[in-house]
């Protein structure tokens, strides 16, 4: 599993801060659950961190898996985990045991925010089914994005 202790680019820079606009938007996302749910069972976070996933119809899968890389701190608090998705809708597996049998499902389409934490921190998920006809590029022209999934997952080290 790779820490992220050490961030960096592919030419060896250092990466940028995480826009203010992707920051906003996981705290007003987080803040909305909490009107639903309360802090106590979802605490509140400021994202230092943005992953990016991009799903094609070749490689429209990620295996089951838990999340932490974060510190000791973060997972220990149950700190959330936010993620959103941009493009082809594509089916979010999870449960409390990696047994397919035990799982449930929930699909994500384009727009969507997904968030998962405290006592759901160490769930374990991944993503299937991508269905690539489930876009169309009209919906966001400005974006060039293609036939797929972008996945952006924010989370606090």
């Amino acid at each position: 599993m790779t820490k992220y202790e050490k961030r960096f680019r592919s030419d060896g820079s250092e990466p940028p801060p995480l826009p203010y606009e992707f920051i906003s938007l996981a705290e007003n996302a987080i803040q909305d659950a909490q009107s639903h749910m309360g802090e106590v069972e979802l605490p509140s976070m400021c994202p230092d961190i943005c992953v990016a996933n991009f799903y094609s119809s070749i490689l429209g899968q990620l295996n089951l898996h838990q999340d932490c890389d974060e510190s000791s701190d973060s997972l220990k608090r149950g700190l959330p985990v936010v993620s959103i998705s941009i493009g082809s809708s594509m089916k979010f597996v999870y449960g409390h045991s990696e047994d397919e049998n035990e799982l449930d499902d929930v699909l994500l389409e384009t727009g969507d925010v997904l968030i998962f934490g405290g006592k759901s921190r160490h769930i374990f998920h991944g993503v299937k089914e991508l269905n690539s006809h489930s876009y169309h590029r009209q919906e966001l022209p400005e974006s060039k994005l293609t036939s797929g999934r972008l996945n952006l997952t924010l989370r606090q080290i």
